[in-house]
């Protein structure tokens, strides 16, 4: 019996002994099983790639199990960056600079509103540098001094051209030929000119020229100075021009008054199209605007006679598109028409600052086209004495209010789209 118990407990010794080299086994194994599929998982690149060894699989092992641990720390959901790009787009696009999401880091938050405190620094420099070249245009044309004096007894206007100072060179050789044509607008038909003086930039001219005008016209005349380059081979270059358009804006011409003016760079000659006189009236009880034609002055010339076949045509805008369309009759043969016709636009008070009175001044062609002789407008997006008429007309209803207008060239503003 001794020794038979002895045995029994030196088997269990064994096979407790080998049942112990087996869990050890086992669990080294499940081990090298476990680090295997996570490195052909997360470090084979494809099927074609070649084996890496294990002193690389290694260091991506400890690199891969560190990023893993930082994602965990540092995941947050992913809306969040959406909102982060959507907020940068709003002070772009909808101009909301106040508003808090409480997910932006202070820099974002900051950086919309420093970027709105320096673009309209910069819109206003750019804006500023944009007029500078017309500035330095309109400086490097020079300048011209004339002088005016009015003869009450003769009822004479005499424009004396003196000098001019510091004009653009024209020629290759950095010089120009300057000479001066003298008008007394409207009046293009009577005209005078300077002699040339050759190949300098500060001519003396000191020249006198005469104007038969009455003296109660002269408030409605305009001094028209054009600066040339004498070319003998090809055709003039135009240097600038001076348009004075008050005579009295000196003195009163009873004695010479001396007047410097800046040279306006110009290509072609400014031609005077004419004026044209009209009232408005209107009626906010009825919702009624009147507009009455009543006469045109100076206009230009179209025909081969040297005369017009002037009619007014009156259209309605409103956002550019036109709504109505009113004529006047045709005068025939003359350059200074009166009509004295009524056109009625029927507009609710509400609407008035939505639309706006395009007059065109046309000349009939009974073979062609109609022509435009030239155009104003009047409204609450007008420009100038437009502008000031119309609000003029809104402040006191039911009384007509009579202006000339300058009658200008066609612009893309002022062309009307048909409905």
């Amino acid at each position: 019996v001794p020794w038979r118990n002895k045995a029994i407990s030196s088997n269990l010794a064994v096979l407790q002994s080998e049942a112990g080299c087996n869990k050890e086994n086992m669990a080294d194994k499940l081990k090298d099983t476990g680090a295997i599929s996570f490195l052909e998982a997360a470090v084979k690149i494809s099927h074609t790639s070649p084996d890496i060894p294990a002193e690389v699989q290694m260091s991506m092992k400890d690199h891969i199990m560190r990023r893993t641990r930082i994602q965990r720390q540092t995941t947050e959901p992913a809306s969040s960056t959406r909102h982060i790009s959507f907020k940068r787009h709003l002070p772009r696009q909808m101009h909301v600079s106040s508003v808090d999401y409480g997910m932006d880091p202070p820099a974002v938050a900051e950086q919309p509103t420093s970027i709105g405190r320096i673009k309209p620094e910069l819109y206003k420099q750019k804006s500023v540098d944009s007029e500078d070249p017309k500035k330095e245009a309109a400086k490097t044309c020079g300048k011209i001094n004339f002088a005016l004096k009015y003869d009450y007894e003769n009822e004479t206007l005499t424009v004396r051209i003196l000098r001019a100072f510091d004009l653009p060179a024209k020629d290759f050789c950095g010089s120009s030929d300057p000479y001066v044509k003298i008008y007394l607008l409207p009046d293009r038909k009577r005209k005078f000119q300077t002699r040339v003086h050759r190949k300098t930039l500060n001519p003396t001219f000191d020249e006198s020229f005469h104007f038969p005008v009455p003296h109660e016209e002269l408030v409605s005349r305009k001094l028209h100075l054009s600066v040339f380059d004498f070319d003998r081979f090809s055709r003039h270059d135009m240097i600038g021009e001076v348009i004075l358009e008050n005579l009295f804006e000196a003195s009163d011409l009873s004695r010479e008054t001396s007047i410097w003016k800046d040279i306006q760079y110009a290509t072609t000659e400014s031609v005077d199209l004419g004026e044209i006189m009209f009232s408005l009236c209107y009626l906010p009880t009825a919702g009624r605007l009147t507009l009455t034609v009543i006469k045109c002055r100076n206009l230009k010339a179209m025909d081969i006679t040297g005369y017009s076949d002037p009619y007014v045509k009156v259209s309605l805008l409103c956002d550019g598109r036109r709504l109505k369309k009113k004529k006047t009759t045709i005068k025939k043969n003359t350059l200074n028409p009166t009509y004295n016709e009524a056109i009625i636009f029927d507009i609710p008070p509400e609407n008035m600052d939505q639309v706006s009175l395009l007059i065109s001044v046309m000349d009939y062609d009974r073979v062609g086209h109609n022509e435009i002789i030239g155009v104003c407008r009047v409204g609450v997006n007008a420009e100038g004495l437009g502008r000031d008429h119309w609000n003029e007309m809104l402040a006191y209803p039911r009384k007509p209010i009579a202006h000339w207008h300058p009658l200008v060239e066609v612009k893309k503003s002022f062309k009307e789209v048909p409905r």
